[in-house]
């Protein structure tokens, strides 16, 4: 059934927002030179390894490292990275992922190739089996202003509550978090 939810919701994404994408990859291009996607390198489902595309949020010279890593993310953000980021726009290209089965609408976001902390607290608490989301439990619920041990809690507790209502409601809670830009930090 979630699968089935994933696909129905991604394709429907894809064919009501596509105006938008152009728009923003258009936005992207404008701003700063370099290509509109970022394609990024995550662990998925089982810790694999898979390529996501994003509205590209940062120079091309930047650091291929979570932001918070950064010593000066403001430096490499561009000034329509930091909307995009802030209203969560720069993840609508992972509609893609989860049509081809790579991601899920919800469940944890997907650990860069970088992130060994939170992929291994992930892979003690179980979570690793989780398809990576476009939303998840953690992103409602703090998004960037927790710590990776409160992160992976709120994941190993989606585990557990997973269900179609449940998945219903985080979705739905998403919507107001990007409307909001709550507890985003770059």
């Amino acid at each position: 059934m979630k699968r089935s939810l994933d696909i129905a919701g991604a394709a429907a994404g894809l064919a009501v927002l596509w105006p938008l994408l152009l728009t923003l990859a258009l936005l992207v291009r404008l701003d700063s030179p370099g290509p509109a996607l970022h394609w990024s390198s995550r662990f998925g489902r089982n810790n694999r390894l898979f390529l996501m595309p994003k509205f590209r949020t940062m120079r091309t010279d930047a650091p291929d490292m979570a932001t918070e890593a950064l010593s000066d993310p403001d430096r490499w953000i561009t000034p329509a990275g930091r909307w995009l980021r802030r209203t969560s726009l720069d993840e609508l290209p992972q509609l893609w992922s989860i049509l081809t089965g790579r991601m899920s609408l919800v469940g944890p976001r997907p650990a860069l190739h970088t992130q060994d902390d939170l992929i291994a607290l992930r892979t003690r608490a179980g979570v690793h089996v989780l398809r990576p989301g476009l939303t998840g439990w953690a992103q409602i619920n703090g998004r960037d202003a927790i710590d990776l041990s409160r992160k992976v809690a709120l994941d190993a507790e989606y585990l557990q509550r997973r269900s179609l209502g449940f998945d219903l409601a985080v979705l739905f809670l998403t919507l107001r978090e990007a409307v909001t830009g709550r507890d985003v930090r770059h």
